[in-house]
């Protein structure tokens, strides 16, 4: 459904952005390039030609509020196949077969790391609901484009979540896979957190530093450590 207008005027909330979200992005973000961000999901609220459907652009933010995170998984933008593209990074939803090159890698990493099989579906909803934002530096793609929704608004929108969820959580992990993920580690307060970076799982990265680099134990002892609660992977 169309974002109802004044649309510049008003706040992504009603495009489903929890109030939260928008309040502490807002603060991180300049006003000009909130309206452009704006501009573009505006829209795509007309389109259908793009990936995720436009009602799970903000998924993974309904599903973890700022001061809920515990862990951030940062990738690049969503899958750009039909079907697959959840709003949540990396995830795909229940009963996707087969599973996407990189989500597969991320499940057999998961297994070597913590010794025990991995979550049968592709669905990451599960951690999501433990407090994990899962988060694309780029909240949409063309079908079978890669990277073709870069440079049209969300850099910025998605820079300052990473900031808002630096600034407003407290003691949490930022895993950052591949180079896109990993050029936002400026952003984020190392005196707070810890930030992993890696590879990025893909098939043509996975085995320059993602294999191996046990991203889910050294999440889970981090939050122990803190008393915060450790996810169940």
């Amino acid at each position: 459904m169309p974002c109802e207008p004044p649309y510049l005027n008003s706040s992504l909330v009603a495009c489903g952005l929890p109030a939260e979200w928008e309040q502490a992005i807002h603060r991180t973000m300049s006003d000009s390039d909130y309206a452009r961000t704006a501009h573009f999901v505006k829209n795509c609220s007309t389109r259908n030609d793009f990936y995720p459907p436009f009602h799970l652009l903000f998924r993974a933010f309904q599903a973890v509020l700022p001061t809920a995170i515990k862990v951030v998984i940062l990738g690049q933008d969503p899958y750009h196949d039909a079907g697959q593209a959840d709003g949540l990074a990396f995830s795909v939803p229940q009963g996707t077969k087969p599973l996407p090159p990189s989500l597969r890698n991320i499940l057999k990493e998961l297994e070597a790391d913590l010794g025990q099989p991995p979550i049968a579906s592709g669905d990451l909803s599960i951690w999501a609901s433990q407090g994990v934002l899962l988060l694309n530096t780029a909240l949409s793609v063309q079908h079978n484009q890669p990277g073709s929704h870069r440079q049209l608004g969300w850099e910025a929108f998605t820079d300052a979540a990473i900031t808002a969820a630096s600034q407003e959580s407290e003691s949490a992990v930022f895993i950052l896979w591949g180079n896109w993920a990993r050029s936002k580690a400026a952003l984020i307060d190392l005196d707070k957190h810890l930030v992993l970076q890696s590879a990025h799982p893909s098939p043509l990265a996975a085995y320059r530093g993602f294999f191996g680099s046990k991203p889910f134990s050294q999440a889970n002892a981090w939050l122990a450590k803190y008393g915060k609660g450790e996810i169940e992977w």
